[in-house]
């Protein structure tokens, strides 16, 4: 299933740019523009800075002079619109629209998204073309959204409609430190607190038994052992300055 995104007279270079970049970060590249207020707008060093990264979907992007050779091939129209209109297609969320789209028997073989101008939006005749109009639910008291942040939301949406990506690997965690490595890590650490006057050896009540008991429940690794132990070698290279 193909997928295009349609920028109707972008007036500003920077929201192309922004445009492309929240495309490439869901896996999506085609990208038209139609009749933009820049002529080199894809070349202009605000899209590129605002793209960051996203050269490549800037450099396949198309420019047209009419809607119709942008929607070529496309079969499924969705309009995005904040108001909705007293005639046209029905307005509906993006995810509620995706989930019955996608379950449907035959889905369509490209789904085109369209957005207006910054400061009008899309004309009526525009919208009423199209299968659907999306409406990305707001707060009520606002919902002002920048072009850019727009078609990141809706990207995310459709892209989570398609199965989405999986999360990023864990890093895997090392593993713990052997029995013998945490006692000579304690060893060390014992005879830096005496070197230091905080473990009285001649008293020593329960300090150790309880950082035995502490690192037990941390379970280091081996690199937070080696960590230790070169805290333990300071503090005795400290006292041993000290006494000099």
């Amino acid at each position: 299933m193909r997928t295009r995104f349609v920028l109707i007279q972008t007036s500003h270079a920077g929201n192309v740019g922004g445009v492309a970049r929240a495309m490439k970060v869901m896996g999506f590249d085609d990208l038209v523009l139609v009749q933009p207020r820049w002529a080199n707008v894809l070349r202009r060093e605000e899209t590129i800075q605002r793209a960051s990264g996203a050269n490549d979907v800037l450099a396949q992007a198309r420019i047209v002079d009419t809607l119709d050779e942008a929607l070529e091939g496309m079969s499924h129209l969705c309009a995005t619109a904040m108001t909705p209109r007293d005639f046209g297609p029905p307005t509906r969320a993006p995810r509620e629209h995706f989930t019955e789209l996608l379950g449907a028997g035959d889905p369509p073989s490209g789904v085109a998204f369209l957005f207006g101008s910054e400061r009008f939006g899309m004309r009526n005749e525009d919208v009423y073309r199209c299968h659907v109009a999306l409406s990305i639910p707001t707060a009520p008291t606002f919902g002002s959204l920048n072009l850019a942040a727009a078609v990141q939301l809706i990207a995310y949406d459709w892209r989570q409609a398609l199965g989405g990506f999986g999360a990023p690997p864990v890093v895997a965690e090392r593993p713990q430190a052997d029995a013998q490595a945490l006692g000579g890590m304690l060893d060390h650490l014992e005879r830096a607190l005496v070197a230091v006057d905080f473990l009285d050896p001649e008293a020593p009540k329960k300090l150790m038994p309880r950082l035995n008991q502490l690192f037990n429940r941390a379970a280091p690794s081996d690199e937070e052992i080696h960590i230790l132990r070169g805290v333990a070698k300071a503090m005795l290279q400290a006292a041993e300055k000290a006494k000099r």
